[in-house]
C-alpha cells in the first residue's frame, strides 16, 4: 500500500489566503477597521482657539514631503543617485540614515537592510510598487531586488511600520524603487523630447549608454528608455582584481498614460532587466520581466481619492557552467522561477477639515518553481511551492487643535503551500517520505501616532506600533545537502512547524523645517529619531543533526538613533545622515541569512557649492562606518569584529545653457583597501572587495 503523504500539524486552522473562508473574513476585518475609523470621524471639527494656522492633510503617499510626515521617512532624488555615477544603488542607500544593504560584489542585485532587519521579505523591497519576492537559499542575500540604476527617478524608504499600502508581511520597512516617467524623461514645457547619457569610468567600469525618450499627444503620453553595461572585473584597493565582479546588462521599460480627464489617470507599464554574471561559481542569469497597471480617480471631492493597482512579474535565474568548475557541478542548470501577481485598492476620504481616511485592500501571491540542477531537478536546497498574503488596512488622521492623532490598523492573512520528501533522521522527527505543507494564519497589526505642531517649524511625535512576518516558501520547506567541501555532506530540511516573526516596537522623533534659517533665501531641514523593536520568534538557522530554519528562542531587540538633515543657501549646501544601532539579533550562517550585524555607527556628510550662475557644482562626500559583529560562528580566525573604514568622494557637475550636462566623479579618492561590512566574500576568497578608487564621466545631452 502506498503510504499517505506526511500533513504538517498546524496551530491554526488551515484557510487559503482567498479561498474558501477567507475573504468572509478580510471584509469582517475592513469593515471593523472601518467601524472604527468612523468613531474617530466624529471628531469635532472646529479649531480650539488659539489654534496654529496648518497646511491641509496629505495622505496619499506620492505626495508627501518625508520631513512633514510624523514618520521615519526618506526620499532619495534621481539627482542623488546620478551623484556619484548613477551605477551604484548600495552607496546610495547606505547613505540613508537607518537604511542599509548586504553588499555582494558579484550579484548585481540590491538587498535592502533597515534598522538591522533584512532578507525574506523582512523590508518589503518593490519596483514602481510591484513586489520584488524573488529569493533564493545558497550563500547570498535572503532576496534581491534587479533593477538598472541608470532608469530610477528617485527611491522612497518607509523605516517601521507601514500601516497603509506595501505594509503587508513586512517586519522593518519598504523600499519602493520608481523608475522614470513622461514627466521625468521631457523638459520643462516641451510635449517632446529625451536624452541620451553616456558614462565611461575605469578600474573595469566601462561604457555606459543610457537613452530615453518621451512625447505627449493631447491626452495620451508614451514614454520609453533602454540602458546597457558591461563593466569588467575591478581592483580593489590593493590594486588586486576582484573576481566575477564583470556583468553584461541591458535593461528598458516602456510606460503608456491615458489621462481622458482631471479626474482619470490611467497607466500602463513594462520594465525589463536581463543580466549575466559569475556568482556562487557558476555563471548565472536573472531574466525579469513586469508588467503594471494603475488607475487613478480623483474627482476633488472629500470622500473619493481612488487609486488601484495590479501588477505581474516573472523572474528566472538560471545556472550555468563557470570556467574551472566541472560539467559535474551539482547546481548545473539550476532554474529558478518566481511569477508574481497582486494588486491593492486604496481610498482616501475626507471628514471635514480635521479628519482623514485612507482605507483599502492588498494581496500578492507568489508561484515558486524550482529545478535544483539538470540530474537531479526535484531535489535540492530551494524548494517549489505557493504563498500569499491578503489584507485589509484603514489608517484614520484626526486633529485636535494642534495634535494629530493617527490610528492605523491592518489585518494580514498568509498561505504557504507546497510539497516535498523528507530523509530519515530529520531533527524535527518528522515521518521520512513525502510531506505536505499547508499552513495558513494571520494577524491585526495596530499602529498609533502622536504629532504635536506648535510652530510650523518643529514636529515632535511619538509612536507605537506591532507587525509580523510569515515563514516564506523556502524556510518552510527547504531540503537537500550541501556537497563536501573538507568534510562531510551537509544536510537541510524543511521545518512546515516554523511560527511568523511578530515586532512590537515603539519610536520618538522630530521634524525641523526652517526657510528662511540664516539668510533671506536659504532653508534648514532635519530629521531626527529613536527607536526600540522587540522582536520574538525570530527566524535564523538553527545547526546541529541538520541545518534547518526555525525561532529563536526569547526576544531579540533592536535600536538606535537616526538623524539625517541638509542645508541649502543656494551658492553652497550640506547632508548628513547618522545611524546607531543596538542589535542583540542572533548570528546566522552564511546562506541562511544575513551573516553579520550592521555596523553600530554609519556616518555620510557632503558639502558642496554651486558657482558660475550655479551651473558649477563641486563637492565631496565622507563616508564612514565603525567596525561590524558578525559572530563567531562565521569568524574565520576566531575573531567576530570585521574593521570599520573611512571613504572619501568627490563630484563635479556642470549645465550648460542647452540643458548639456557634464558630470565627473571619484570614489574613495584615497585607494583604500576595504571589505564592505555587512557583505559576502568574492568567489570565496579572502580579498578586500572594496572598489578601489575609480573615477568616471558622464555626458548628458537632452534633444
Amino acid at each position: 500500500m502506498t503510504s499517505l503523504p506526511f500533513v504538517a500539524n498546524r496551530p491554526h486552522p488551515v484557510v487559503p489566503a482567498l479561498t474558501s473562508r477567507a475573504p468572509a473574513r478580510l471584509a469582517t476585518a475592513l469593515i471593523s477597521i472601518l467601524a472604527a475609523a468612523g468613531a474617530y470621524a466624529q471628531a469635532p471639527e472646529q479649531p480650539a482657539p488659539g489654534t496654529v494656522y496648518l497646511s491641509p492633510l496629505v495622505t496619499q503617499a506620492d505626495e508627501e514631503d518625508p520631513y512633514a510626515e510624523p514618520a521615519a521617512e526618506s526620499a532619495i532624488s534621481a539627482d542623488a543617485i546620478d551623484l556619484f555615477g548613477g551605477q551604484n544603488l548600495d552607496d546610495v542607500l547606505r547613505s540613508t540614515a537607518g537604511t542599509f544593504t548586504r553588499d555582494n560584489p558579484q550579484n548585481p542585485g540590491v538587498a535592502v537592510n533597515i534598522r538591522g532587519l533584512e532578507g525574506s521579505g523582512r523590508v518589503n523591497m518593490m519596483i514602481d510598487g510591484v513586489r520584488q519576492n524573488f529569493r533564493f537559499t545558497g550563500h547570498e542575500a535572503q532576496g534581491f531586488t534587479y533593477v538598472d540604476p541608470a532608469l530610477l527617478a528617485g527611491i522612497d524608504v518607509s523605516r517601521g511600520a507601514v500601516s497603509g499600502v506595501g505594509g503587508a508581511g513586512a517586519l522593518g520597512g519598504a523600499v519602493n524603487f520608481r523608475t522614470l516617467g513622461a514627466d521625468d524623461i521631457l523638459s520643462p514645457g516641451r510635449t517632446a523630447g529625451g536624452f541620451m547619457a553616456l558614462n565611461y569610468g575605469d578600474n573595469g567600469a566601462g561604457f555606459a549608454p543610457v537613452a530615453a525618450g518621451a512625447a505627449r499627444f493631447g491626452t495620451v503620453s508614451l514614454a520609453a528608455a533602454v540602458s546597457k553595461r558591461s563593466p569588467d572585473n575591478y581592483d580593489n584597493g590593493d590594486g588586486l582584481e576582484v573576481p566575477g565582479t564583470e556583468q553584461d546588462l541591458l535593461s528598458g521599460l516602456v510606460k503608456f498614460e491615458y489621462r481622458p480627464s482631471a479626474d482619470h489617470r490611467l497607466t500602463l507599464g513594462g520594465i525589463y532587466y536581463d543580466n549575466d554574471f559569475l556568482a556562487n561559481s557558476y555563471n548565472q542569469n536573472i531574466d525579469s520581466k513586469q508588467y503594471t497597471a494603475n488607475y487613478a480617480y480623483t474627482p476633488g471631492t472629500d470622500l473619493v481619492d481612488l487609486r488601484v493597482n495590479a501588477y505581474r512579474s516573472d523572474v528566472t535565474m538560471t545556472y550555468s557552467n563557470a570556467p574551472g568548475i566541472p560539467t559535474g557541478g551539482t547546481a548545473l542548470g539550476r532554474v529558478i522561477e518566481d511569477v508574481g501577481t497582486g494588486f491593492d485598492i486604496s481610498n482616501t476620504s475626507r471628514l471635514g477639515s480635521n479628519v482623514a481616511i485612507n482605507y483599502g485592500i492588498e494581496y500578492f501571491h507568489d508561484d515558486v518553481d524550482v529545478v535544483n540542477s539538470a540530474a537531479v531537478p526535484d531535489r535540492g536546497v530551494n524548494p517549489s511551492g505557493e504563498s500569499s498574503i491578503g489584507g485589509v488596512f484603514a489608517d484614520t488622521r484626526v486633529r485636535f487643535g494642534i495634535a494629530d492623532v493617527i490610528l492605523g490598523l491592518r489585518y494580514d492573512r498568509y498561505t504557504v503551500e507546497g510539497r516535498g520528501s523528507v530523509t530519515a533522521g530529520n531533527p524535527l522527527g518528522m515521518p521520512e517520505g513525502p510531506y505536505v505543507v499547508d499552513r495558513s494564519d494571520g494577524r491585526f497589526n495596530p499602529k498609533l501616532t502622536l504629532a504635536l505642531n506648535p510652530a510650523d517649524w518643529v514636529q515632535p511625535y511619538v509612536s507605537w506600533s506591532k507587525t509580523f512576518r510569515p515563514p516564506t516558501i523556502s524556510e518552510t520547506m527547504t531540503g537537500g545537502s550541501h556537497p563536501p567541501s573538507g568534510g562531510p555532506p551537509q544536510s537541510f530540511f524543511p521545518n512546515p512547524f516554523i511560527k511568523p516573526e511578530t515586532s512590537r516596537g515603539w519610536e520618538a522623533g522630530a521634524n525641523f523645517t526652517s526657510g528662511p534659517a540664516f539668510t533671506a533665501d536659504d532653508s534648514l531641514r532635519v530629521k531626527l529619531g529613536y527607536f526600540h523593536n522587540r522582536v520574538d520568534d525570530y527566524i535564523t538557522a538553527i545547526m546541529g543533526q541538520g541545518v534547518y530554519f526555525g525561532n529563536n528562542p526569547g526576544t531579540s531587540t533592536v535600536k538606535g538613533i537616526e538623524l539625517e538633515g541638509g542645508y541649502d543657501a543656494g551658492f553652497v549646501f550640506a547632508n548628513l545622515s547618522y545611524t546607531h544601532t543596538d542589535s542583540d539579533l542572533p548570528s546566522q550562517v552564511n546562506g541562511f541569512g544575513a551573516q553579520s550585524y550592521v555596523p553600530d555607527d554609519v556616518l555620510s556628510a557632503t558639502i558642496g557649492a554651486r558657482l558660475i550662475e550655479r551651473r558649477l557644482t563641486l563637492g565631496t562626500r565622507y563616508y564612514k562606518v565603525s567596525r561590524s559583529f558578525i559572530g563567531e560562528i562565521n569568524a574565520p580566525a576566531g575573531d567576530p569584529w570585521e574593521p570599520g573604514y573611512g571613504l572619501v568622494d568627490l563630484f563635479a557637475n556642470y549645465v550648460f545653457t542647452n540643458g548639456t550636462e557634464l558630470r565627473a566623479n571619484v570614489s574613495n579618492l584615497g585607494d583604500k583597501a576595504y571589505t564592505p561590512v555587512l557583505s559576502t566574500p568574492a568567489g570565496g576568497s579572502d580579498l578586500d572587495t572594496g572598489r578601489g578608487r575609480t573615477v568616471s564621466v558622464t555626458a548628458k545631452f537632452r534633444f
